[in-house]
């Protein structure tokens, strides 16, 4: 017999009652490296039931024998109370013949064939951990690689499945006496806890400065607290450390030190894009940050994401941290390494307010996860290296989270996400989806479930495509995927569509980008048939050769009819529209005037007048340019008339600054106008008009921010009741970058409930170019399913 979570499990009236029954359990899920099997080990002594479990390929494999209603109540604790870190998603049960066992035992793990088990991600240092190396009287007082069943390294140091100690960096370190006898001990909170170690055993610390080799380390666990106290001090002298973390090394330095987060920007090449913050515990968050419940519950959640929060004003932070905007993100430490950098212990005071946790590598460069790597690549930045001698299997990146509507929502899925697979409800074929050029992620797909990678970062150089090359060969090996099926972006200059097309898979299936989008929205909301998807971002290839980027579009995961957008306007240079604003905001003035241009606006001010003239005179003859409906450069364009950026540094920063400046209250909004044609054309041109006219007005940029929002808020909602009207869709999705932005995505989503509209956003994936993939995988599986 076999029975599923997803069916009614077996009852008391569907078996035959004898005075005892053996059943074996295969559980599938989450349900590897999050003290599954001691807690199935304690549950079965605790009803007196004999038998075994295992770790498998595909899972725990649990074999109980005893009376019916004992048997009953294990499954049913199985199903209702799982270890915390686990997650359930099936559950078969077999009738078995009585062996008569007199125990219950835990057996060494087994390989399967052709079967997978979901790999859990690391997870953040659990209080009781805390509490272990933050008390004197502890034997791991000070330790920094203090863990148990419940918390600490997972994905970043796994090499194979099943999930043992000898297939993971830990291998390397044998269990003294008494962590050993930890780890056989059901009664411990480290009963088979993989990495469990102590100083006497386990990784150890080596603190090096500028210039050092790593023959000059020497890893030695007794010497701990001194390290960990010389790096507190050196930190407080202004000093920038790297520092080996979970999936690699961070860039630290005291984030009330104007000197040190200056000088950290000019080492790093960053001159403008936010750093993160660690804050020692959530009461310090709540001193300088705006914290609502949900925050505070993502801050605490054993994934310990980076969490943009409102930052308050007149804070003792350095002004550099996050130059023009009005949040910041921030994190709360997920190592006991990190919490050792503040303090001693959870009741002694803290040394810092905050820290910058800044990634470990050059711009645009993938983190650094060796010692030998950051002692070479990072010389020229840090002052000294805080090394440790636990080797990174897999490099991985902070998580960063936004809450809105009560939920927590994934702006960039790393650390603490990956490699969570993400079920679909859905049979898919294996398929390898290349994700974007822009923050890139790739996608798995295997039986119901959607394996997204870590961010990879920006195709834009040899040692990210690399990272994404050794992660893709990783990640096929520990899920024992056979993708036959690439995934692409039609985008023919993408790093990543070379990389497929380049790629030996059997079948190659190009996507389109917004199309991808709205699909990737679809699919975390479980959602089938059509959809009416508004898909707002910087950069699509569109089926016509332009650059798209502000799409409605009717979808399935088929196909798609491109059913309104942004009017056209030119694209100045390509790329070179996107770091200069002002570009943009010339082209929309163009488009709004034509040679007739307003005088004097500010935004052209400092632009010398040749390079002013060149780009007026390559939009007059359509000299390197483009046609465009990005939503991403009319942000750039109206945070460029604004006189907010006329030229960025990262990706966003117009629109950030743009977002950071609205008026709160203000209701008035711009006119604007719907074409109606096939597809139908969203007009902006009056509102370009009324922008220039607040401006000549003298009225506050706070408020023209707010009104040009609420405009396209208004147009959006407008668009797809029209839509509604021809095409009978009232579920409609919200993708791509553009909603990453509150403002805009609150009054869009409140307009269009109040419409009657369903509305389905993401959570668990990002809206951005990181969820991309997602799609990708969906519509390539379906393509391939209807044989297109």
């Amino acid at each position: 017999m076999d029975y599923s979570t997803r069916d009614t499990l077996p009852t008391m009236a569907d078996i035959p009652l004898t005075s005892a029954t053996r059943k074996r359990i295969q559980v599938k899920g989450v349900v590897q490296g999050v003290g599954f099997r001691p807690f199935v080990y304690k549950l079965a002594r605790s009803l007196d039931l004999s038998g075994h479990v295992f770790n498998s390929s595909s899972g725990v494999t649990i074999e109980i024998e005893g009376p019916e209603d004992s048997t009953e109540k294990f499954i049913q604790q199985l199903r209702q109370n799982p270890p915390q870190l686990a997650t359930v998603s099936e559950i078969n049960i077999f009738i078995l013949e009585n062996r008569g066992d007199k125990d219950f035992s835990i057996l060494p793990s087994r390989e399967e064939a052709n079967e997978f088990a979901l790999v859990p991600p690391d997870t953040g240092t659990c209080e009781a951990c805390w509490r272990d190396f933050g008390d004197p009287l502890n034997r791991r007082y000070g330790y920094p690689f203090t863990n148990c069943t419940h918390c600490g390294p997972r994905y970043t140091i796994i090499h194979e499945v099943p999930y043992d100690r000898a297939t993971t960096t830990m291998s390397e370190f044998t269990m003294c006496s008494a962590c050993q006898a930890e780890y056989e001990d059901p009664e411990s909170r480290r009963f088979h806890a993989q990495p469990n170690a102590c100083a006497s055993c386990g990784p150890a610390l080596a603190l090096l400065p500028r210039g050092s080799s790593l023959a000059d380390a020497s890893f030695t666990s007794t010497d701990s607290p001194a390290i960990i106290q010389q790096a507190r001090q050196l930190l407080r002298e202004g000093k920038i450390l790297a520092i080996k973390g979970l999936g690699g090394f961070l860039l630290a330095c005291d984030a009330t030190n104007d000197t040190a987060v200056s000088e950290l920007r000019r080492r790093k090449r960053r001159p403008n894009k936010p750093f993160a913050l660690m804050y020692r515990d959530i009461a310090a968050v709540k001193k300088l940050c705006v914290v609502s419940n949900e925050d505070a519950a993502a801050l605490l959640s054993p994934r310990r994401p980076i969490v943009v929060l409102p930052r308050k004003t007149k804070t003792p932070l350095s002004p550099h941290i996050s130059p023009g905007d009005n949040t910041v993100g921030v994190m709360l430490p997920y190592t006991p390494l990190h919490y050792l950098l503040f303090s001693d212990s959870p009741e002694t005071d803290s040394d810092f307010l905050a820290l910058i946790m800044t990634s470990g590598n050059l711009s645009e460069e993938p983190i650094v996860i060796s010692n030998d790597e950051a002692l070479t690549h990072l010389d020229n930045i840090a002052d000294w290296f805080l090394l440790h001698n636990r080797n990174i299997a897999t490099r991985v990146d902070d998580s960063v989270v936004r809450t809105y509507a009560g939920r927590e929502r994934v702006l960039r899925r790393s650390r603490g996400f990956v490699p969570q697979a993400i079920d679909l409800g859905i049979t898919m074929q294996e398929v390898m989806a290349f994700g974007g050029e822009l923050k890139n992620t790739f996608c798995l797909t295997k039986s119901r479930y959607a394996i997204l990678s870590q961010h990879i970062g920006d195709l834009e150089n040899i040692e990210t495509m690399q990272f994404f090359e050794e992660t893709a060969f990783k990640m096929q090996r520990l899920f024992k995927t056979s993708p036959r099926i690439a995934a692409y972006d039609l985008h023919p200059g993408y790093m990543s569509t070379r990389m497929a097309l380049a790629s030996g898979y059997e079948h190659k299936i190009g996507v389109q980008h917004h199309h991808a989008h709205i699909a990737s929205c679809m699919a975390e909301n479980h959602l089938q048939g059509k959809v009416l998807g508004v898909a707002f971002d910087g950069t699509g290839y569109g089926t016509d050769g332009a650059i798209w980027g502000g799409e409605f579009l009717v979808a399935d995961f088929a196909a798609f009819t491109r059913r309104a957008h942004l009017r056209y306007v030119p694209l100045p240079g390509g790329d070179a529209a996107t770091r200069h604003p002002w570009r943009m905001a010339l082209a929309y003035l163009r488009d709004t005037f034509g040679q007739h241009l307003p005088q004097t606006l500010p935004c052209f001010q400092n632009i010398p007048e040749k390079q002013f003239d060149l780009v007026n005179t390559m939009i007059s003859r359509k000299i390197k340019t483009t046609e465009t409906s990005s939503s991403g450069r009319l942000f750039d364009a109206v945070s460029a008339l604004l006189g907010l950026a006329t030229e960025v540094t990262f990706e966003g920063q117009a629109a950030i600054a743009l977002e950071a400046n609205i008026a709160q209250g203000v209701t008035r909004r711009y006119g604007f106008h719907i074409e109606e044609a096939e597809p139908m054309i969203l007009d902006l041109r009056p509102t370009i008009e009324a922008i220039v006219h607040d401006l000549s007005s003298g009225k506050p940029k706070e408020e023209i921010a707010a009104c040009f929002h609420n405009t396209l808020s208004a147009a959006i909602v407008e668009v797809c009741c029209r839509i509604r009207t021809t095409d009978s869709l009232n579920r409609v999705c919200l993708s791509g970058g553009t909603f990453q932005n509150l403002y805009l995505l609150h009054q869009t989503t409140t307009e269009l409930q109040r419409r009657n509209f369903e509305v389905f956003l993401h959570a668990a994936v990002p809206p951005n170019d990181g969820g991309l993939s997602l799609g990708q995988a969906v519509i390539a599986s379906e393509r391939w399913k209807q044989g297109m």
